[in-house]
């Protein structure tokens, strides 16, 4: 059962080649014995009944009791909640986040929620409160972020499947690094409710998997309206398992602009053979321009962080979490509790979000950024008046060795600047493994226009057969 797809892992279900409650307990164990540190919670005895009750039902649902991982920003009723934080260590929330609930009712079952950057700031999982995630294809290598325990959960197969949330790339980036498929929809796809909030303009829930057709299925059952969520859509047109194995037809834009100097060697090489791939599969690949992508790292990090300066402002020790010791007056308990609570990366943004919403700043930083955000998206309204899709990186580089970044924060970023871009326009995203440079997974990113998740899906389907990937982390070997 280690090595069954999500897909796999429903047909043996639903076959009765095997039942929910073996096929759980064989998650938990793997989730349990977690060498990796993916896993901040594992729910052995929530995950054992609800496979229990599933087994019993007179019908199994779509999923089967098929088992998920779900990064911990994720709001789950009565399971630690934690964002990654030392501010909400021992949390529990007191409902779950509408698309858990969803993936639930279609069958799926929670064994744990996995580790993360602090409040999904990050892009290595080293700002994790909790220790960072390791790469199972190198143990001494980031797995990415702030994904990273999603990423790294599904690589090492300690569950077929997980749910991530997308930021500026936080699914694709550590799906690249782990050689797994990361999908970011449509911002508004997926309801945010239950999503504890880091960059309300910008959040997207998304699925991360082994097979394109397996996060597919897991997004099907997750997209829609939501009452609760005000940005939610409705989605006019269901999502579909993708079958072809052509690409007959399409045009495919290579952006210049994210393929120049800072692109490792390897990575290069392995995009363009996937580009050839890409012709050979029927496609017209022509090169493109998004003139203003490469503003992409300083937008973000203007919008993201002032977003987050107003969202993070409830986390002050009174309604939950851990409290400051030690003071005397109301800001003094302010001050204890976020200091201590809050780690250096989420100080640093926190700060940096404050400043540029403040008075005689606003115009001149915030706001700019917005116009720039703004001119971001019409260069992808251009490239799509010429072509069907955007291909690029996914990340300049393979996976880097922890400590590498950590002291010069401007590096980290532009570990997402090849992701940035598509997250600023609210664009659909999706990253596969192409292949490996020096023993290391390299993503191969395609984005389309708004709701194009079925045109991406086909097209990632098409070349997810034709390159091959079957390499595995050396972990799987035994």
């Amino acid at each position: 059962m280690r090595d069954l797809t999500a897909e796999e892992s429903i047909r043996a279900l639903h076959s009765g080649e095997v039942s929910a409650t073996e096929m759980v307990e064989a998650a938990v164990g793997r989730a349990s014995d977690d060498p990796w540190n993916s896993f901040l919670a594992v729910d052995a005895n929530g995950a054992r009944a609800r496979a229990a009750a599933i087994d019993a039902a007179p019908e199994r649902p779509p999923f089967g009791g098929v088992p998920i991982a779900i990064k911990d920003v994720l709001s789950t009723r009565d399971l630690t909640t934690t964002a990654g934080s030392r501010i909400l260590e021992g949390f529990k929330p007191l409902y779950t986040a509408t698309c858990v609930e969803r993936l639930e009712r279609a069958g799926a079952i929670v064994i744990g929620k996995t580790n993360m950057d602090e409040f999904a700031m990050g892009s290595s999982t080293e700002n994790s409160s909790y220790g960072p995630s390791l790469n199972p294809w190198d143990s001494g290598r980031v797995p990415g972020g702030s994904s990273g325990g999603s990423a790294t959960a599904v690589a090492a197969r300690q569950a077929p499947w997980s749910l991530g949330s997308d930021t500026g790339g936080s699914i694709r980036q550590p799906a690249s690094l782990c050689g797994v498929v990361g999908m970011k929809p449509t911002y508004g796809a997926v309801s945010r409710y239950g999503l504890i909030a880091f960059a309300s303009s910008l959040d997207q829930v998304g699925p991360l998997s082994r097979t394109v057709r397996d996060s597919a299925m897991l997004l099907k059952h997750i997209v829609g309206r939501d009452p609760c969520d005000s940005t939610s859509l409705d989605w006019w047109k269901p999502i579909e398992v993708p079958e072809t194995d052509t690409l007959a037809g399409m045009r495919i834009g290579v952006v210049e602009e994210l393929m120049a100097d800072g692109v490792e060697p390897g990575v290069r090489k392995s995009v363009e053979a996937t580009l050839l791939l890409a012709e050979g599969l029927g496609a017209e690949v022509v090169p493109i321009s998004l003139p203003n992508a490469g503003f992409g790292v300083a937008t973000y990090y203007l919008i993201a962080p002032a977003e987050a300066s107003t969202n993070l402002a409830r986390f002050d020790g009174i309604r939950y979490g851990p409290r400051g010791e030690d003071h005397e007056t109301l800001l003094e308990h302010y001050e204890r509790t976020r200091g201590d609570g809050f780690g250096p990366e989420v100080k640093r943004r926190i700060m940096l979000g404050t400043f540029s919403l403040a008075s005689g700043y606003y115009e001149a930083y915030y706001q700019r950024a917005q116009r720039v955000r703004t001119l971001i998206l019409r260069d992808f309204e251009a490239a799509f008046a010429k072509v069907d899709l955007v291909a690029s990186p996914t990340s300049p580089t393979v996976a880097f060795p922890f400590g590498s970044r950590t002291d010069d924060p401007y590096q980290m970023y532009l570990s997402d600047i090849c992701t940035l871009p598509s997250s600023l326009a609210g664009l659909p995203a999706i990253s596969i493994p192409c292949g490996l440079s020096d023993g290391l997974p390299v993503g191969f990113q395609l984005a389309g226009k708004a709701f194009s998740e079925n045109q991406l899906f086909s097209a990632a389907h098409a070349l997810e057969g034709a390159i091959g990937f079957r390499d595995a982390p050396e972990v799987m070997a035994a």
